[in-house]
């Protein structure tokens, strides 16, 4: 029986969760989790620290395959995750439908809050897009800068921030939080994530076996009630 040790974004957290209770059962193998933004991640990693899976957006692990930090064998696919806004529930629903709509609502707003830009792949879209609707000056005093998994659900949920930016995957099934819909396609970042087996594990096979778990078909569902759209064929 192997432990393995799995570095991933907060995105699929919860369908973790979910899923790995069936995966130690079937396998025997236990799975332990290091849940951080993406930026600690990468530190952690050039910092030397183990893991036998890495679950990240692709075009990072594609970074790490080039560099013979994981594998291309067992690499899988997860999903597909879109940013969406979300408000506190009971809450008036904004309107979403064009980029104009979303930068008034932004402007609307009391208070917004996404995840730090430079942290995490949707933060620094958010950012980005912010600056790109030229209108970073008026809100920099009403941005709050949070992860959605370290405050950023709360602030939405208590009221502080009137709407948040987040991945879908990390907002969906949140109590207290009302899922407005996703950015127009025009504005949007979608994120792929995938899995892929680092280089150093020594318990290969049970991390590449996670992965097949993880990825197979019969938990398509599961992955997408969590947030997370199918990929493409």
């Amino acid at each position: 029986m192997a432990t393995l040790r799995i570095m991933s974004g907060g995105a699929p957290k919860e369908i973790f969760m979910e899923l790995t209770p069936l995966f130690e059962r079937k396998s025997g193998h236990k799975a332990e989790f290091v849940f951080a933004v993406m930026s600690t991640l990468r530190d952690k990693i050039a910092a030397g620290e183990k893991a036998d899976v890495l679950v990240m957006p692709t075009n990072i692990l594609d970074d790490y395959q080039k560099n013979g930090v994981v594998q291309s064998r067992s690499r899988a696919i997860l999903g597909l995750v879109s940013i969406n806004a979300v408000i506190r529930t009971g809450a008036s629903k904004p309107d979403l439908s064009t980029s104009d709509k979303v930068k008034q609502a932004i402007l609307n707003s009391r208070a917004i809050t996404h995840a730090t830009p430079g942290a995490t792949p949707s933060g620094t879209h958010m950012g980005r897009l912010i600056e790109q609707m030229g209108i970073a000056d008026t809100m920099k005093d009403r941005i709050i800068h949070r992860p959605a998994l370290e405050g950023g659900v709360q602030l939405v949920a208590s009221g502080e921030a009137e709407i948040g930016f987040y991945p879908k995957s990390e907002v969906i099934n949140t109590e207290g939080l009302t899922v407005v819909g996703p950015l127009p396609a025009a504005i949007q970042l979608t994120t792929i994530y995938g899995a892929a087996v680092t280089a150093t594990s020594s318990v290969a096979d049970p991390a590449a076996a996670f992965i097949a778990f993880m990825a197979d078909p019969a938990h398509r569902a599961a992955w997408t009630q969590a947030g997370f759209d199918p990929p493409s064929p």
